[in-house]
């Protein structure tokens, strides 16, 4: 039976993995080779070996209502979007609240992590850790590996001919840190992802020049949707993604990019995606369509070659003159404690059930939090896979046979366009909605809206029409949450609060309850004309 576990890294996944330990009685063991909690989210000057890395400003793409953890809300004065720093606190308090920071040894590396002799019987395993120099090896009943998929710098060289001949400067957008390298240089940033673009726009108010290069361009949408509100409170909801998924696939994508470029025409603006039947992660930025209008960046095709001195672009024969080139493309990720015949990766891919379990163990005592890419907020993610492992471990819920679970893993792989709802374009990119619902219905913390529409008829309307918030994962079922329905009817004052700041005469409800009278009264004129 599990009892002791081993968590590895105490960033968001290695935290939340601690306390759904604690939730279910087990005792675990948290092994940290920073001297800080955070991971990710943990700033620092200087780029660390190991771990993650991120540029000072920073700010979170997800909001603070879905990015919360199910049962810890974050304050009502911290901002919609926090920033890096605000993000770090509110890990602090989390950790503080729950007491968890008994449970990490810090400045401590895991060298090796091994199956016991005994592996078959026990499930049990062999880990060595290195800390001031010295090794130890300590017998765990079970692992939970939550050390992310941000800290090896994917960095293809050989794909960019002249490199090596290249006079200017070149590096990876980990090693981004401030603006001020840019000053008065003309930049060249390749890649467009969240990162890609975010350093193209702050290079801009410093640079001679910036230019994006893509090959397949991006979505664009800003953090402020609809009437001002935080995109991810708009567009995930249940009744939303019930629609998305009952669509074609096309008609589905053609929605999506219908309603993203709503903001701006994409097309006239260089960005349109290439391929617009699998749906890349949309780019979360504010300020890029301003930069592209007012000539602080150009957006750029693919890169043919590399001079000394410049840069030539696919279809395009004029060379353009560069000083420094940043390369935004994107991360590797590996387990070198682990072997191979654990778990190997492949392609960028790894073959786990679910994104967690590796199958063909004798014993379900392995797991991997946080190796996977939801379209939306990861932390709900990460603490929802920890909370249905732990019952894993402990043997309350069952995983299916081995056969089962390598045949969903090489469906997965293939990743088919799917015939309804929305196809992305990598394995690790996923329904973020589907996915959670699918992990709390194998513990038994799924909101039944049905049930509640008759009980609770006013929650039951929040959680399906409204933001689909993560304390709905605490209402019912193992872990239940006294303030989990509190939690959920509080959530709009929380995310209005820190913006209203000034008191304002607001119209009179009158008007506006006239104004949807008439647009009611309007409907059904109009329908009553087109049938008569």
């Amino acid at each position: 039976m599990v009892k002791t576990v081993a968590v590895i890294g105490a960033g968001v996944s290695g935290l939340a993995s601690i306390k759904c330990c604690l939730d279910e009685g087990l005792q675990p063991t948290c092994f940290e080779r920073s001297d800080d909690i955070g991971g990710l989210w943990r700033f620092t000057e200087h780029v660390e070996e190991g771990r993650p890395s991120l540029y000072k400003s920073v700010v979170s793409n997800t909001c603070k209502e879905m990015s919360a953890f199910t049962d810890f809300p974050y304050r009502e004065d911290f901002p919609v979007f926090p920033s890096n720093s605000q993000v770090l606190e509110y890990l602090r308090m989390y950790a503080n609240h729950f007491g968890l920071l008994k449970h990490i040894q810090f400045k401590t590396t895991v060298i090796s992590v091994r199956k016991s002799p005994d592996f078959s019987a026990t499930g049990q395993w062999t880990i060595v850790t290195e800390s001031n120099g010295k090794q130890e090896s300590s017998v765990f009943d079970a692992v939970m590996v939550c050390i992310g998929y941000l800290s090896d710098p994917s960095l293809p060289l050989e794909s960019f001919p002249g490199i090596k001949v290249f006079q200017g400067e070149y590096f990876h957008s980990r090693h981004y840190k401030h603006p001020d390298v840019f000053e008065g240089k003309r930049v060249l940033v390749i890649g467009m992802g969240n990162s890609g673009v975010d350093i193209a726009v702050e290079a801009s108010r410093v640079a001679k020049k910036v230019m994006i290069s893509t090959g397949r361009g991006a979505w664009v949408i800003s953090r402020v949707f609809d009437n001002g509100y935080p995109w991810d409170m708009i567009f995930l909801t249940r009744f939303m993604n019930v629609i998305r998924n009952s669509l074609p696939g096309p008609l589905t994508t053609w929605l999506v990019a219908h309603r993203t470029s709503q903001w701006f025409d994409h097309a006239n603006y260089g960005l349109i995606p290439k391929d617009r039947v699998m749906i890349r992660e949309p780019v979360l930025n504010d300020e890029l369509p301003g930069c592209i209008i007012t000539g602080k960046i150009t957006v750029k095709p693919s890169v043919k070659e590399i001079k000394e001195k410049s840069v030539v672009f696919q279809n395009s024969p004029t060379e353009e003159p560069i000083d420094v080139i940043v390369f935004a493309t994107g991360y590797k990720f590996s387990f070198p404690f682990l072997e191979e015949s654990v778990l190997q990766v492949e392609k960028k891919q790894a073959s786990l059930y679910k994104y967690i379990f590796p199958p063909q163990l004798e014993k379900p005592t392995l797991a991997v939090i946080g190796l996977i890419k939801p379209f939306g907020a990861v932390t709900p993610v990460f603490e929802i896979q920890a909370r249905w492992v732990t019952r894993v471990f402990k043997g309350l819920s069952q995983l299916p046979p081995v056969s089962a679970m390598v045949e969903e893993i090489n469906e997965t792989k293939k990743n088919k366009v799917r015939w309804f709802g929305l196809s992305y374009d990598e394995v690790l990119k996923t329904d973020c909605l589907v996915y959670i619902d699918e992990l709390a219905s194998f513990i038994g913390s799924k909101p039944n809206v049905l049930a509640l529409l008759f009980t609770d008829p006013v929650l039951a309307m929040k959680i399906f029409f409204g933001p689909c918030t993560a304390y709905q994962y605490r209402l019912t079922g193992p872990g239940k949450w006294d303030g989990a329905r509190n939690a959920i009817l509080t959530q709009w004052d929380r995310t209005i609060k820190p913006m209203k700041t000034r008191v304002v005469e607001e119209p009179p409800n009158f008007c506006l309850n006239l104004l949807k009278l008439m647009g009611l009264l309007a409907l059904f004129a109009a329908i009553f004309l087109g049938f008569k």
